[in-house]
């Protein structure tokens, strides 16, 4: 055909004839020659580039590609590795498949309900497997042994495929793993191997928050089934909190006729719950998964959807309405009336009957103490029972809780704040803030489960979290002996639902929560091999209609000091991005960094292979004199909030009103300090910074800003203050510069600043008397 060669080579190395298909655009000065080597049923193309004057001239192609193609085909003959996720302690390749036909039957266990095993192969064949108890060829074995619980072994050849385990839930495990390879094989074919594998922690888990958002049953549902898939076998169903009540308690029946349903800001409604039917059909459906459901009942925080129903449970007797602002308030039930300790026992019973999960997650995390600080019934509670404060009363209330279920013959699991005045007998701590709770409690000898914020909450941003992240995080703390590691039952993804309605759950959990699969299963070592395992996936997922977001930041924003010049550099973890940049509503196609004259800002999109996504950056750049330079920090920023680190503020990088957006640099309880040397004396006339308000997050304007000026870095000279003008009850996230305009120009080597802090939160705020957050981004100089 026009353009176009076919060579014929014969092979010694596999003694048969190989042909090359040569095709060749005719158009270019500089040919592109796109070489397809054909063996089997392989097709591998190869670009190569000759000098038009060459023509159609084979002999230098022939020689080039004769050595190289045979290669690449011989290689493409042998067995890929399959791409299992978690990856298996032990796999071994081997020669040839099995097929999975009409005529392929299944043997199960008397003694382990695994129909799902059968629903499972249907679904991904197509054919009604014949389940029988006679062995033979063409046979699909799944069988019971003397391995360790959780451990299974799948074999198979060309015969017969084979899943022994040491209990049914280790043959699930293995019925995943098969479930993986036949996604990733539309002709029902597998490669002989041989796997050997069982998990490291004993609890691998997500937490799902139908609360502030609710969920539907086959969503919930859908979940489960993805947690199976990849070996996770907890869900942690966050079920009751300010926002809404999701469980159908008989007793109480207003906790779902007023506690299910918030203002919406429309004039409406939002809400909704689950009945009991409900809750019995995702239990069974996840038992037979072999994933445990463990419910969350908030208390005695996070309350106030019950408190808006039953009233008489708090401090004050209400009225309240169910919250529908995020964040943590004040109102939560009453310690020292005995009528909320027979509610709570009541609503546990009905929960225990429909849970038969051997936990119960009671919450216990951000109670502020104000309500009881100043109730007489709560006051008493801690006389009577000789407590020092209201800490110590806490840990009465939920020990009260603690013994109540232990009688049920039920554990209880709460956050990490559930240590403060002690920690109730037989309590798993769940550690979120950080490492320290999970070391506290294995300290005292008590079970732990790690969710750090660092690591495990995927609600939160890729900025803040990416997939590489994830799968760094080692849920056995620093510092603890190996005693105590045997203590750490597992870890957790935590996907809170603030920001997250059922829609966008996917894009936050998936592909973060295959790293977490892995970490948790206990074989993550390599992340590029892991990176080229999840890129497999991503056709499995699509296949399973989940709608995953990114590994990373898709366009990372960044900036580049020349000569005293800013620069606005956009990088992607994927060089297939193309990405784009809006100024004033005019779009450019960025290629290399682009100097910044005047204060910007950019809205960026990106695309890839024709397809545009939705997801859209904002980033403000202000250019200024301190660009770059480093400030000397009288106190350092929180570890949770860097940002940039030293160069934080003068990276010339604005924050937008999201305090997470990785631009924020966070002091909690402490001012602001920063001094700036220019390097020489400098003309100045304007000074500025900009600051974040969020008062649900606790965070706070500064209640001034006071700059000032030296040439010797000694003796400095105030040039004025800045008092905040802006409410702090107001509770919408806001930005504010405090800027000082000089009428004259300064010439000045050092600047300084001192942002002070509120201190604490006040005493209108649901967090009265916690300590307050300052957040800042930027400290700009400017003529």
């Amino acid at each position: 055909m026009l353009g176009s060669d076919i060579i014929y080579h014969w092979s010694g190395i596999d003694d048969r004839w190989w042909y090359f298909v040569v095709t060749e655009d005719t158009k270019s000065v500089l040919r592109k020659r796109q070489i397809f080597c054909h063996c089997g049923d392989a097709q591998l193309p190869i670009t190569l580039f000759t000098l038009a004057s060459m023509g159609r001239s084979m002999l230098i192609c022939k020689i080039l590609v004769s050595v190289l193609l045979i290669t690449s085909c011989n290689k493409s003959k042998s067995s890929k590795e399959p791409s299992i996720i978690p990856a298996p302690v032990e796999l071994n390749i081997q020669n040839g498949v099995f097929e999975i036909n009409e005529n392929t039957s299944l043997i199960l266990p008397e003694s382990c309900n695994l129909k799902i095993v059968s629903d499972y192969l249907i679904e991904l064949t197509g054919y009604s497997i014949n389940e029988t108890t006679n062995p033979s060829d063409n046979a699909i074995v799944f069988q019971l042994d003397e391995r360790g619980k959780n451990e299974y072994l799948l074999s198979v050849d060309p015969k017969q495929i084979t899943v022994s385990g040491g209990s049914c839930q280790a043959l699930l495990y293995g019925m995943q793993t098969l479930r993986q390879l036949l996604l990733q094989n539309q002709n029902h074919q597998i490669p002989a191997l041989t796997i050997v594998d069982g998990p490291r922690f004993e609890w691998r888990g997500l937490l799902l928050d139908c609360s502030r958002h609710f969920m539907e049953v086959d969503f919930v549902k859908r979940y489960i089934d993805l947690l199976a898939l990849y070996k996770m076998n907890v869900l942690h169903w966050h079920l009751t909190e300010d926002q809404g009540w999701r469980i159908e308690i008989d007793k109480y029946p207003k906790l779902t006729s007023i506690g299910a349903w918030r203002d919406d800001g429309k004039g409406g409604k939002y809400g909704g719950y689950y009945t009991k039917e409900n809750i019995r059909e995702v239990v069974a459906y996840a038992e037979e998964r072999g994933v445990t459901v463990v419910p969350e009942i908030e208390l005695p925080g996070h309350s106030q959807a019950a408190l808006a129903s039953y009233p008489n449970l708090s401090c004050t007797g209400g009225p309240f309405e169910v919250e529908t602002e995020w964040g943590v308030f004040k109102e939560i039930y009453c310690a020292g009336n005995d009528s909320t300790f027979i509610f709570l026992e009541d609503v546990l019973t009905e929960v225990i009957e429909l849970f038969p999960s051997e936990y119960i997650h009671i919450g216990g995390d951000e109670v502020p103490k104000f309500r009881w600080e100043h109730c007489e019934k709560c006051q008493r509670r801690v006389k009577e029972q000789n407590l020092h404060d209201e800490h110590e009363l806490q840990s009465y209330f939920i020990g009260r809780v603690g013994a109540f279920l232990e009688t049920k013959g039920k554990k209880m699991i709460g956050w990490d704040e559930i240590l403060e005045g002690g920690l109730p007998d037989g309590a798993i701590v769940q550690s979120w803030r950080g490492f320290d709770g999970a070391k506290a409690a294995v300290n005292q000898g008590h079970h732990a489960i790690m969710s750090p914020t660092s690591h495990a909450y995927f609600d939160y941003g890729l900025n803040d979290i990416d997939m590489e992240k994830v799968y760094n995080f080692d849920p056995i703390p620093p510092e603890i002996s190996q005693e105590e590691a045997q203590l750490i039952l597992g870890g957790e993804c935590n996907m809170w639902s603030e920001r997250a309605p059922q829609p966008k759950i996917d894009s936050k959990v998936f592909p973060r929560m295959l790293a977490m699969a892995e970490v948790l299963w206990g074989t993550s070592k390599n992340y590029s091999e892991f990176r080229s395992r999840v890129a497999d996936h991503y056709t499995l997922l699509d296949q399973l209609g989940v709608n995953y977001g990114f590994e990373k930041i898709p366009v990372q924003t960044s900036t580049q000091i020349r000569n005293r010049k800013l620069f606005a550099v956009l990088e992607s973890y994927d060089p297939t991005f193309k990405i784009h940049y809006s100024v004033n509503d005019e779009q450019q196609t960025y290629y290399e960094p682009v100097m910044i004259e005047e204060p910007q800002k950019w809205s960026i999109t990106f695309e890839r292979g024709g397809t545009s996504f939705r997801d859209t950056i904002m980033q403000a750049f202000h250019p200024h004199l301190a660009n770059g330079l480093i400030p000397e920090y009288a106190y350092k920023w929180n570890a949770n909030y860097p940002a940039g680190g030293e160069t934080a503020l003068t990276d010339g990088q604005r924050g937008s009103h999201q305090f997470r957006d990785g631009n924020w640099q966070g002091f909690w309880g402490n001012d602001i300090e920063v001094t700036i040397d220019l390097g020489a004396p400098t003309k100045i006339q304007e000074l500025s910074s900009g600051y974040l308000q969020y008062n649900n997050a606790w965070i706070f304007y500064p209640t001034d800003v006071t700059y000032k000026v030296s040439l010797d870095g000694e003796i400095f000279e105030e040039l004025g203050v800045i008092k905040n003008q802006k409410y702090p009850e107001d509770k919408k996230e806001a930005t504010q510069s405090y800027t000082l305009r000089l009428k004259d120009v300064v010439e000045t080597r050092y600047v300084k600043l001192i942002a002070n802090n509120i201190g604490e939160c006040p005493e209108w705020h649901d967090a009265a008397g916690s300590k307050a957050w300052l957040f800042i981004d930027e400290f700009s100089v400017s003529l």
